[in-house]
C-alpha cells in the first residue's frame, strides 16, 4: 500500500529534459498536480506535451531531471504504483471487434481485479459515463466521444489516485466534450490529481492551474483568472467595414502591436497599454472600428508565444 500525505503533490516533475536526436521535447519542465486538482497542460502541436506524458506515467525515461507520483519514480515504481496511475494516450487502443462490455471486462483482468471488484467497479463506471444502454455494442461502432469515454472507464478500472489524459477531448463533439469535463469534476471532488494536455484554450479555463508549454518551456503557471489578470497589455478588436482602408495592412507590423489573430470577420489585436490610443487613431482614419475587449486565454498564449519566439 502506497502511503502518501493527503496534501502533498501527488505528481510532481523537476527538471525534466528529453532529447530524441537534435530535437529538444523538454527544455527543464517542472510541475506539479495536488489531490483534487486539475491540472492542464496547455500547448500547440509540438510542444512537448505528450513527451512530458509519457515521461510522467513510467513510460519513458528522461534525459535530465526527476519524476514522481505518489512520490515515487513512475519508471521503478511497484505493481501498487502502477495501479495508482491511470493514463489515457491520445490515442487509446480499445479492441474494436469487442464490446463496450468485453472491453472493460478484458482490462479488469489485465489489472488482475477479483470478479466482486470488477462488477463494483463496472456499475460506477458504467453510471458515469453514462455507457450502461451501448454495453453489447462494438468498440468500433461508437461515436467518437462514446470511445473516449470508454478509453477513461478503462484508464479509472484500477482507482487511479493520478489520471494522465492526453489532449482526451481531441475530435470529439462539443456535447461530449462537456461531458467529459463534467466527468472530470466528479473525480477530482473524490480527491483524485488529473493532469490532462489540451490545445483548446476555452478548456484551459477550466482548470484549476494551467501551465503553458512551448517548444518543451514551460512559459507560465498558475491559477487561469490570476493568468489572465496580470495580462500586460490590451486587446482590441477591429473591423473594417466595406469601403475601409486595409486595417490588417495597418496593424501588421505597428510597434505598439504585440500580436494578431483573425476572429471570424474582425481582427483581435494585442496592443501595450501605452500605445492603445495611438493605435486607434490610426484605425480611425481609415475607417476602421475598434473597441477594446476582455484578453482571453488565446490572446495570453499567442503573446507569451511570440514574445518566446522573436529572434
Amino acid at each position: 500500500m502506497i502511503q502518501h500525505g493527503d496534501s502533498a503533490p501527488v505528481l510532481e516533475a523537476e527538471g525534466l529534459e528529453r532529447r530524441f536526436g537534435a530535437v529538444n521535447a523538454l527544455r527543464g519542465l517542472s510541475l506539479s498536480v495536488r489531490p483534487g486538482e486539475i491540472y492542464g497542460l496547455v500547448g500547440a502541436d509540438g510542444a512537448g506535451k505528450t513527451t512530458a506524458m509519457r515521461v510522467l506515467a513510467g513510460l519513458m525515461a528522461p534525459d535530465a531531471g526527476t519524476a514522481r507520483v505518489m512520490g515515487e519514480d513512475p519508471l521503478r515504481g511497484a505493481g501498487a504504483l502502477r495501479s495508482a496511475i491511470g493514463y489515457m494516450p491520445q490515442h487509446y487502443s480499445l479492441y474494436g471487434d469487442l464490446s463496450v462490455e468485453e472491453n472493460l471486462r478484458f482490462f479488469s483482468r489485465m489489472f488482475c481485479q477479483s470478479r466482486a471488484e470488477y462488477r463494483e467497479r463496472r456499475e460506477r463506471l458504467l453510471r458515469i459515463t453514462r455507457l450502461e444502454p451501448f454495453t453489447g455494442r462494438r468498440a468500433d461502432a461508437l461515436s467518437g466521444g462514446m470511445y473516449k469515454k470508454l478509453a477513461l472507464a478503462c484508464s479509472l478500472l484500477p482507482r487511479p489516485r493520478v489520471l494522465l489524459l492526453d489532449e482526451p477531448t481531441n475530435g470529439v463533439d462539443p456535447v461530449s466534450r462537456r461531458e467529459l469535463w463534467a466527468l472530470l469534476f466528479e473525480l477530482v471532488s473524490e480527491q483524485m490529481g488529473i493532469l490532462i494536455t489540451t490545445a483548446y484554450m476555452d478548456e484551459a479555463a477550466r482548470c484549476h492551474r494551467v501551465g503553458l508549454i512551448h517548444h518543451g518551456r514551460l512559459l507560465m503557471e498558475g491559477p487561469p483568472a490570476e493568468l489572465l489578470a496580470r495580462f500586460p497589455h490590451r486587446v482590441i478588436e477591429v473591423e473594417s467595414p466595406p469601403g475601409a482602408g486595409d486595417a490588417e495592412q495597418l496593424v501588421e507590423g505597428h510597434p505598439q502591436v504585440v500580436t494578431t489573430a483573425a476572429a471570424g470577420r474582425r481582427l483581435r489585436v494585442v496592443v501595450r497599454r501605452d500605445g492603445q490610443d495611438v493605435l486607434e487613431r490610426l484605425l480611425a482614419g481609415v475607417g476602421a472600428q475598434a473597441r477594446q475587449v476582455a484578453p482571453s486565454f488565446e490572446d495570453l498564449f499567442l503573446t507569451a508565444t511570440a514574445s518566446e519566439d522573436k529572434p
